[in-house]
């Protein structure tokens, strides 16, 4: 993902809050992951290692479900339409 696309989703995806475990190396490159296999159509057990082990990956895409944020990235995204 380019530094721009990044920069716009970043505000999202490293918001504090109650968390157990430990924190994320890289959310850029977990949503890099996630990207990927929408993308591809491959399962979670074939995800590429340069993204991580793919347990973690599938972990925090699951959390993120959970707490909502692809429905909040879509509505800040509808938001924005046509600006820019």
């Amino acid at each position: 993902m380019s530094d721009e696309e990044w920069a716009c989703l970043e505000p999202f995806v490293t918001r504090r809050g109650p968390h157990s475990g430990r924190r994320a190396k890289d959310h850029r490159l977990v949503l890099d992951g996630i990207f990927w296999i929408s993308r591809t159509g491959v399962q979670w057990r074939d995800l590429h290692e340069h993204f991580g082990k793919w347990s973690s990956v599938y972990r925090q895409f699951r959390r993120w479900t959970l707490a909502g944020l692809w429905e909040t990235l879509l509505e800040a995204l509808n938001e924005t339409e046509g600006v820019g």
